[in-house]
């Protein structure tokens, strides 16, 4: 696999940095695939089992068994969110009262992970 490219600005204000794309070996290119961190906090796994579709602040509280608000959202949603297992429905618009949850790609992948063991 190639390395990364860096380059500066003259001024050093700026960078780019230019990954290559993986070359092909003996006719087979390489699979990439998203790596899942194995290391979640207990909260965060339960977040993740708990998320079913497509779902607001409160639902989550009530599926976990939750009331202290500032409890989840530090150690349940900021945390997921931060690991990249959850997004926002409406990014644009974190504090609307129609905001939801749902899992991203790698925590679907970490759920599938989660329930096959």
């Amino acid at each position: 696999m190639s390395p990364p490219v860096n380059t500066n600005d003259r001024a050093r204000k700026s960078f780019t940095t230019f990954l290559p794309e993986p070359r092909a070996v003996g006719g087979v290119t390489p699979e990439v695939t998203p790596e899942v961190t194995p290391e979640v906090t207990p909260e965060v796994g339960r977040l993740v089992n708990a998320l079913d579709g497509e779902m607001s602040r409160s639902e989550l509280m009530t599926a976990l068994g939750l009331k202290d608000e500032k409890h989840f959202r530090t150690q349940y949603q900021q945390a997921a969110a931060a690991m990249g297992l959850i997004e926002m429905t409406r990014p644009d618009k974190p504090n609307s009262h129609l905001q939801r949850y749902r899992l991203t790609e790698v925590g679907r992948t970490l759920r599938a992970r989660r329930l096959a063991t």
